[in-house]
């Protein structure tokens, strides 16, 4: 098995930047949309032959190091007792959102190993014939309230803080709730083979630094620190971090994941000599000439050497709208130019 991106998540030495990318398996292949066409997108996740496919095609397409479980942050939530749907105009909706203590006490927490076997089922399909190492994943927390808060994704998370600010005893309740589903969710994808997981906090960079410390950051420590001892690196991922590197510094994690915000430059200062940095070029940068595609790689890379170990990744998932080419050609010029770095 390549085990460059473990070594890396580690803090090793490695003979060249490792490279996956968030939503790598996605609308952005024609591979994966022809898989797409056949069945709608829950059913995708919920078909373990299915979904192990779509994960396997950006590692034999692109040669990424790593692959990641093809699922949705959502999966547990609907698990929890919500009744899910994604729509092609609206993305994510969730019924009946939670604004009551009669709406959290209806939610259960989920025994992972047979609420969700799927998810397992397909790890189990992948680990037997990956030779890259495999990616298991959750929303963090907070990113999961305000989805089922708000009903939907959000534009200024109204609902949601106004719960924390109003209700905060109900907001705790169901934060208690939905990190205790998570901690359950990971240890299961751990236990089913997933060697590496990630907490995705898509929407914790709306939050000021002291509501994140306050409300967002107590839930993910306890998931990280419960999943210490696993063996397994825990990689923490903040959309809009960079006024947060503070507090996510804190969290626990063995890899810290940045968005294009922030020069890398100047995370891997702001994080220390001990961290471990994942990121960060803007996915549109996708669409610019080769040439610049490579220049801004190039940047990238040679930046996060100055950080204990470093996993190149976009600041955020491929977007539908970028060409299958130029993916390809940046996980090959990552390759290329990082391992001339490290001569």
């Amino acid at each position: 098995m390549n085990d460059v991106f473990l070594k890396a998540c580690r803090g090793e030495s490695v003979p060249y930047t490792p490279v996956w990318l968030m939503r790598q398996a996605g609308r952005f292949m024609k591979e994966y949309r022809e898989v797409r066409d056949t069945v709608d997108f829950l059913t995708l996740c919920k078909t373990p032959e299915l979904a192990a496919k779509v994960t396997f095609q950006p590692v034999d397409l692109l040669g990424v190091d790593a692959a990641i479980l093809f699922s949705d942050i959502l999966i547990p939530v609907e698990a929890m007792g919500m009744r899910l749907e994604f729509s092609e105009k609206k993305g994510p909706v969730l019924h009946d959102p939670i604004r009551s203590r009669a709406h959290v006490d209806r939610l259960s927490v989920p025994v992972p190993e047979d609420d969700l076997s799927f998810v397992m089922e397909t790890i189990k399909i992948l680990r037997a014939g990956l030779k890259v190492p495999l990616i298991g994943f959750s929303g963090a927390p907070f990113t999961l309230a305000t989805y089922m808060i708000e009903g939907g994704s959000s534009k200024n998370f109204l609902a949601t803080k106004k719960m924390m600010y109003q209700s905060n005893g109900l907001y705790g309740s169901l934060m208690d709730k939905i990190t205790d589903t998570v901690s359950a969710y990971l240890k299961a994808q751990i236990k089913a083979g997933a060697q590496v997981v990630q907490i995705f906090d898509t929407w914790a960079g709306v939050l000021s630094p002291a509501d994140f410390k306050a409300y967002a950051l107590p839930y993910v420590k306890r998931i990280i620190k419960e999943l210490k001892g696993l063996d397994v690196p825990v990689i923490y991922f903040v959309n809009g971090c960079a006024g947060l590197l503070k507090e996510i510094k804190s969290a626990g994690a063995d890899v810290l994941g940045v968005d294009w915000r922030i020069d890398m430059a100047d995370a891997a200062r702001s994080l220390g000599k001990k961290a471990v940095l994942q990121g960060n070029l803007d996915p549109c940068a996708l669409l610019m000439p080769k040439e610049d595609i490579r220049r801004k790689a190039q940047d990238i890379i040679e930046k996060g050497l100055k950080a204990k170990g470093h996993v190149f990744n976009l600041g955020h998932g491929v977007l539908p709208e970028i060409p299958a080419e130029n993916v390809k050609y940046l996980v090959d010029a990552v390759h290329e130019i990082s391992a001339e770095a490290r001569r």
